[in-house]
């Protein structure tokens, strides 16, 4: 284990080309496949320089056909190969239901157990960047919804370094989605030397507290940091919990966090109707609900296509206002 020193500090997007290059080194049967992957580095240069070390029979450039990339990709995984495909906006999921739902999730249980579908799909989410409707929204709960698929957010490079090589490393189709806003965010890691994973289905706590849990998921998890700190100087103490999986989900550790607060909010960027925080919140409120001492609040995105207007977009995400908000409102009653 790395000591504290032995640490560097490196970009959420290096961490992503740094666990794609060890886990490319240590087993040959991974490729890499998607538009601009390769020659070009990527549409967000997080496969830069794969080409070069692993050639162009592992790192493939495709044709716009996400549909496509995603068929190539499963069949690669059951006859042997662990591809990792790229899907440049998650929004484009939508042209790749089939692939995943229908048969990379269904595929092990319908064969008995003798296909495996070790397949990576590495995607963004969320809203910020003023792409309009068609290349913002965070589809997350789509894929949680389905059993057999993982879905993983990592919200520092820490976490998108070593939940990554997991990903890689499992037999099962794994949705590993990256927060396009996030890629310049530093933190620290350990040296290459030190080859971690962080295990499936372990929460993170990100600020230990004791008034207040608010559980938050990829950028959102910065929103309640920054909230926090805001929220401290009126001496009420946040604990904000990263549950970094949705499926497999750390209820648990989750559990053990309200248990101790009383109080719960919920913040994720996708649609606040039928998704993440739903899903979360109805966990704690059945499993923590002796301790609860008021109702479990939730933020999600707006109900509504997301703007291409500045000023209208931000207005349809979950923001540090908001959640400051709602804390007061779960401890002081008002907001």
């Amino acid at each position: 284990m790395s000591t504290l020193t032995e640490l560097r500090e490196i970009t959420f997007a290096q961490a992503v080309n740094e666990a794609l290059h060890e886990e490319m080194e240590r087993d040959e049967k991974i490729i890499l496949l998607g538009e601009d992957v390769a020659a070009a580095g990527g549409v967000w240069k997080l496969t830069e320089g794969l080409l070069d070390r692993f050639g162009a029979d592992r790192v493939l450039d495709s044709p716009i056909s996400e549909a496509g990339i995603a068929g190539v990709g499963v069949g690669a995984a059951m006859t042997g190969m662990r591809p990792i495909v790229e899907i440049m906006f998650g929004d484009f999921l939508t042209l790749v239901m089939d692939q995943l739902v229908n048969q990379a999730a269904k595929m092990y249980y319908m064969s008995g157990g003798r296909y495996k579908v070790p397949l990576v799909i590495r995607t963004t989410l969320g809203a910020g960047r003023r792409l309009a409707a068609q290349h913002s929204q965070s589809l997350q709960a789509w894929f949680a919804h389905i059993p057999g698929l993982k879905v993983v957010l990592p919200s520092t490079p820490y976490d998108a370094k070593g939940l990554l090589k997991t990903a890689i490393r499992d037999d099962n189709p794994v949705i590993f989605f990256e927060d396009k806003l996030m890629y310049q965010k530093k933190g620290r890691v350990p040296p290459a030397s030190d080859p971690y994973t962080i295990p499936f289905g372990r929460a993170d706590v990100k600020r230990e507290g004791s008034d207040v849990t608010v559980v938050a998921t990829s950028s959102m998890v910065y929103v309640a940091l920054e909230a926090a700190e805001t929220l401290a100087e009126e001496q009420i103490s946040v604990e904000v919990i990263d549950p970094r999986t949705l499926t497999p989900l750390d209820q648990e550790g989750m559990v053990s966090s309200v248990t101790k607060t009383s109080r719960c909010l919920v913040i994720d960027e996708g649609y606040e109707r039928f998704g993440v925080t739903a899903e979360i919140a109805a966990v704690i409120s059945h499993r923590a609900f002796y301790a609860l001492e008021a109702p479990v609040e939730r933020i999600g995105a707006m109900n509504v296509p997301i703007p291409f207007s500045p000023i209208l977009e931000d207005q349809t995400i979950p923001n540090v206002d908001r959640v400051v908000r709602a804390v007061r409102r779960l401890v002081k009653g008002n907001g």
